[in-house]
């Protein structure tokens, strides 16, 4: 179902860091998320109000609020497509991140809102009345949220987009938070225990543990965090094959958002060469690497003693 919906929506799907097929792979991801949990909010909705279990009801109203993380994505896709401009020279790809910290922050309301309800549920208990269309309607909503989760953490991890990491997060949450809602029906019919203010806490503390893990991890790109080792090793790897340059040093490694890398090194370049010769090895690679990586570079050439035998050794 992902590839056909990508088939359909995502042209160039495989150019990951072009800016407009980042648009088009966040509007697929919004749209899907806006379709998928109001169908689910109003079910659940109906569900709840017809057995009269708050746990239910909020479990409906985070849905609501998935929809909402939808739109924020999307905007965010457009806005982080803005071309470069004088006061933002690197581009606007950081919006991106920014809305995978604002997706954070409507996961961590809802929490804080679902756990004052359900205090309220467990102070002032009301009966749950048992339905066979509420239990339908819980698993229907796991199934739908796993495929959810599958789909944003496919296109996510391709895409390297913090945000739909962060919707795919969610919805593994709300699988389990559902997952106890429904449990919680399951007892009240067994046991004739009222349990369901206590489901709702554990919904939202659920929902709150996975806004916070959301937050961090968009909030790392924000507040520049190292580069992957990895990625370091590729570049030096890369740099310094040939022979032809023999070291490199003060790399640095600038994430301006998806696709807008900036990298800047030193490369050690021997002094006997002769200089045109060594333009030309620069100019080169820098080609390959910004081919390579995706990701524009700027190299300093280091001329370097490699036949003084007292410096070598």
């Amino acid at each position: 179902m992902t590839n056909l919906l990508v088939k359909l929506f995502v042209k160039n799907s495989n150019d990951i860091f072009n800016p407009d097929v980042r648009k088009s792979y966040g509007t697929l991801s919004g749209g899907v998320g806006i379709f998928c949990n109001l169908i689910l909010f109003c079910t659940k909705l109906l569900a709840g109000i017809f057995s009269g279990a708050i746990s239910v009801i909020a479990d409906a109203f985070n849905n609501l609020s998935d929809a909402a993380s939808s739109i924020i994505t999307i905007i965010g896709f457009k806005l982080a497509d803005k071309p470069a401009d004088n006061d933002h020279p690197y581009g606007h790809g950081r919006y991106e991140y920014l809305s995978g910290l604002l997706i954070a922050l409507l996961i961590i309301i809802t929490a804080f809102e679902l756990f004052k309800t359900s205090v309220d549920k467990i102070l002032n208990p009301e009966n749950v009345v048992f339905s066979l269309f509420s239990l339908i309607i819980l698993i229907l909503s796991i199934c739908v949220k796993m495929w959810m989760a599958l789909f944003n953490k496919k296109i996510g991890n391709k895409l390297n987009a913090s945000a739909m990491i962060a919707t795919a997060t969610d919805s593994l949450s709300d699988c389990v938070a559902t997952g106890a809602v429904l449990i919680s029906l399951v007892i009240s019919l067994i046991f004739k225990i009222n349990i369901d203010g206590y489901a709702g806490i554990l919904v939202a503390l659920f929902v709150l543990k996975a806004g916070i893990d959301t937050a961090n991890d968009t909030l790392k790109p924000l507040l520049g965090q190292a580069p992957d080792p990895a990625f370091v090793r590729e570049l030096e790897k890369d740099i310094l094959e040939g022979g032809k340059i023999k070291g490199v040093h003060d790399m640095h490694i600038h994430d301006y958002g998806p696709g807008r890398v900036i990298v800047s090194l030193h490369a050690e370049i021997p002094a006997s060469m002769n200089v045109m010769e060594a333009h030309d090895i620069i100019d080169s690679t820098e080609e390959k690497i910004k081919k390579k990586h995706k990701c524009d570079i700027s190299i300093h050439m280091d001329p370097i003693e490699t036949e003084n035998e007292a410096i070598n050794n």
